[in-house]
């Protein structure tokens, strides 16, 4: 049994969260009587077990009180992105059915629609106020700090990041679960592949409304340890937090290694980062060649997981492993893979197909029952649009999403490949490749490059890039032409927005999908 009330009574001065930039610790102690009177708030607000609740902030120790106060409540808390703009998360609060939102004054903006609306959500702000909203603190002040008499686990429904259309929110059941349950697979994660105790420090880089972040930064407090959470991601305050906070564990994105990987050798290797025993990734697939290199700077203490929003499967894989199976994201850890082709049926090891998980656990797209019956076959089995094989020996390799595959000439193309190529050419920052219209080919290879240096974008940069990959690549893999930009749209969580790319190439009446 595990949970921050538990380390509060134990060691109640110990901090619990900590932001990095600025030392602000938020104690065991402190996070207990917060989050009771947080939870009583609600209560008092007329919320009960599984109500909803949203939250759009930056990062903070006030986003981790408040996501524990709906924790222990048994209440649905949805987190926000503070980059989302005002119509989609008008969207979100009103599809999840928030009767609670809490702000800040630097994230406000997008709820402007929702002040003064009479049927709207209540809204709150945290550490001042502004009309339309009452103060989170002083609500919460007014409140016991004693636990609530119906205390019961409440979950976080997160919505995808919507890189392909409309976010889609995943419903978990609430079980009546007891709140010193952990999930079993966050437990195998952090427990036992990384080690995670009372003793970890593990610092938080990622924007705690993505569910890893979120999740893992929970789940360390859950264990009695302490969560060091970045403001922001920088490469090298990245390395130099490790050094400072003496950082035992962190939860990255492959971007991040990109970065880190780009960083002058001098600043890669000016700050101890001996501490450091385990590193888990996940969220976007990460070029083999990126991987190595961390590995061969890092040591093998990397571990890799697959898993959607959806929590419907997962693999894992350690880098030990990984060396021997260069590219994979690992063995199913939940649920059964089984890869399927075009015909439905399921294909041998080897071949590609769709990625399906098998026994796992059932979700549902909230308020979206076409979507959710989408996402499943008539087996019962369900998948996130991913495109992949598994080896002999059950390991999975991801080749891309469905949503992504180019069609030229007849051929399936699928731009991870091109991607991972051309993103090692050390004049590269960033790359996006998707399809165009053609007339010949029904659909080109297309790349647009964020260079490393900007004064370096045009034709000369763009041939020694195309041939860069024609020396690596099959030609009908490779881009036909090359568009340059200042920085590509990524959600601060590393996913690439390619939607956003890939619209301004397709007229509204010649485009083939939403990918």
């Amino acid at each position: 049994m595990s949970h921050p009330s538990l380390h509060a009574r134990t060691m109640p001065d110990k901090p619990a969260y900590v932001m990095a930039d600025t030392g602000e610790a938020l104690s065991f102690g402190t996070l207990d009587a917060r989050s009771n009177q947080g939870a009583h708030l609600f209560r008092a607000l007329g919320l009960a077990a599984g109500d909803h609740i949203a939250l759009l902030l930056e990062n903070s120790l006030v986003f981790m009180e408040i996501a524990w106060a709906a924790q222990r409540s048994g209440i649905y808390y949805t987190a926000l992105s503070r980059y989302l703009k005002e119509d989609e998360i008008t969207y979100i609060v009103r599809d999840c059915g928030a009767r609670v939102v809490i702000t800040s004054a630097a994230c406000a903006a997008p709820l402007h629609s929702l002040v003064g609306v009479a049927d709207g959500p209540r809204l709150y702000m945290v550490g001042t106020t502004a009309p339309g909203y009452e103060s989170w603190e002083a609500a919460r002040d007014a409140m016991p700090a004693t636990p609530i008499p119906d205390e019961v686990a409440g979950r976080d429904m997160l919505y995808s990041s919507g890189t392909t259309g409309r976010p889609k929110g995943v419903a978990p059941a609430l079980t009546g679960q007891a709140i010193t349950e952990l999930s079993p697979l966050i437990r195998l994660l952090c427990v036992d592949m990384c080690g995670i105790g009372p003793g970890s420090v593990y610092l938080s880089p990622a924007p705690l409304y993505h569910a890893a972040p979120l999740r893992f930064s929970m789940t360390v407090a859950a264990l009695g340890g302490t969560c060091v959470i970045m403001s922001k991601f920088d490469a090298e305050t990245f390395l130099r937090y490790i050094e400072q906070y003496r950082v035992t564990q962190t939860q990255v994105v492959p971007t991040m290694f990109v970065r880190l990987l780009k960083l002058p050798e001098e600043a890669r290797h000016r700050y101890d980062i001996s501490s450091l025993s385990g590193v888990i990734h996940a969220a976007a697939p990460c070029p083999p060649d990126v991987k190595a290199a961390m590995i061969d700077w890092w040591g093998p203490i990397l571990i890799e997981y697959y898993a959607g929003t959806e929590a419907n499967g997962a693999t894992l894989i350690t880098s030990r492993e990984w060396l021997a199976h260069r590219g994979s994201v690992g063995r199913a850890i939940v649920g059964v893979l089984k890869i399927v082709g075009e015909d439905g049926e399921e294909v041998q090891p080897g071949e590609t197909g769709l990625v399906y998980f098998a026994d796992g656990p059932r979700f549902v797209y909230h308020n979206d029952p076409a979507k959710t019956a989408g996402a499943y076959n008539d087996r019962g089995w369900s998948t996130l649009g991913d495109v992949g094989h598994v080896d002999e020996e059950g390991y999975l390799y991801l080749t891309d999403r469905r949503a992504y595959m180019i069609i030229s000439g007849g051929v399936n193309v699928y731009p991870q490949e091109t991607e991972d190529v051309l993103i090692g050419h050390p004049e590269v920052a960033d790359v996006a490749v998707f399809g165009v219209p053609d007339e010949e080919m029904g659909e080109a290879v297309k790349a647009v490059v964020q260079p490393a240096d900007t004064a370096r974008a045009g034709p000369a940069l763009e041939a020694a890039l195309i041939a860069y990959a024609r020396e690596r690549l099959s030609a009908i893999k490779c881009p036909r032409s090359i568009d340059f930009l200042p920085e590509l749209p990524r959600t601060p969580t590393g996913k690439l927005l390619k939607r956003l790319l890939r619209d301004q190439y397709w007229p509204k009446k010649t485009e083939r999908g939403a990918g």
